[in-house]
């Protein structure tokens, strides 16, 4: 398993007001309308401080992934506002990249390794030598400089989710939104995707959200938690995880701190659900 030890680039120096990458007020967003309407997110209002990796947790069908939608500029939200760094999101920002769950369907199968990670490049009008060296960069960072000419049909899983991961960061993204990143592939592959994932972060000061519906996932990877009710979706509690940044996949999760806080994740989840 990866340790991470270390602060990212853009943790606050102590006294320093922590940046808002990601500003969400007032956010509502209902399907359809009249009687009939199916509102699924209502009235959230939270911040994401740059350099910080953030988890939405809740329970299945709660409007986690509407919400994600919302910020990410695909679907315009009925009410309220999502501001990244400051602007207002009006459609897709150029510098946000999003991960889904389903990795097969994310990577387009007639193109190598190298040429999935570069194809977003192109259109941000990015050269050919500065493509290529971001391309090898960023398959650096998730253990893949050896696979540049392979096919996504040649790799497992873990290794397919690893180029989603590639070329979402080679884009350099000011904010990285996942959406249950992990939760197709099996248990030790989840592990080392977890560690990969807080590694890069805090190499590279990346501002992550991160939705799941998985407690222990969010409570390792995050720097805080936020817990959803039930469709329609609002926040139950916005939990500081106070754990080392240095984690691991067994100390970490046997520690009193992570057992207490999993705990009550679940109990808010429970009571919501109840």
């Amino acid at each position: 398993m990866i340790n991470i030890t270390g602060l990212s680039k853009n943790d606050p120096a102590p006294g320093e007001t922590p940046v808002a990458m990601l500003e969400v007020e007032g956010l509502n967003h209902r399907f359809g309308s009249g009687p009939d309407a199916h509102a699924a997110v209502r009235d959230l209002t939270f911040t994401v401080s740059a350099g910080q990796l953030a988890c939405i947790v809740g329970p299945s069908g709660c409007g986690k992934s509407t919400l994600l939608r919302c910020i990410a500029g695909l679907i315009k939200p009925t009410g309220g506002k999502v501001r990244l760094h400051g602007d207002e999101v009006q459609g897709v920002p150029a510098d946000l990249a999003v991960v889904f769950q389903d990795y097969s369907r994310s990577l387009f199968p007639w193109l190598t390794v190298a040429g999935n990670v570069e194809f977003p490049l192109r259109s941000l009008g990015i050269g050919k030598e500065e493509r290529r060296r971001r391309v090898e960069e960023a398959l650096g960072w998730v253990g893949l400089a050896g696979s540049q000419r392979k096919f996504p049909w040649q790799l497992s899983g873990g290794m397919q989710q690893r180029v989603s991961i590639a070329r979402a960061l080679a884009s350099r993204p000011a904010l990285l939104l996942m959406d249950e990143p992990f939760a197709s592939v099996d248990a030790q592959t989840r592990f080392e995707l977890e560690d990969l994932l807080r590694t890069v972060q805090r190499e590279q000061g990346s501002t992550v959200l991160l939705v799941t519906h998985d407690i222990d996932e969010s409570v390792y990877l995050a720097d805080r938690v936020l817990v959803l009710s039930s469709s329609p979706a609002t926040i139950v509690a916005d939990l500081p995880v106070d754990l080392p940044a240095e984690r691991d996949q067994i100390t970490t999760r046997e520690s009193a701190e992570f057992v207490a806080l999993r705990g009550e994740v679940a109990r808010l989840l429970q009571k919501r659900a109840a």
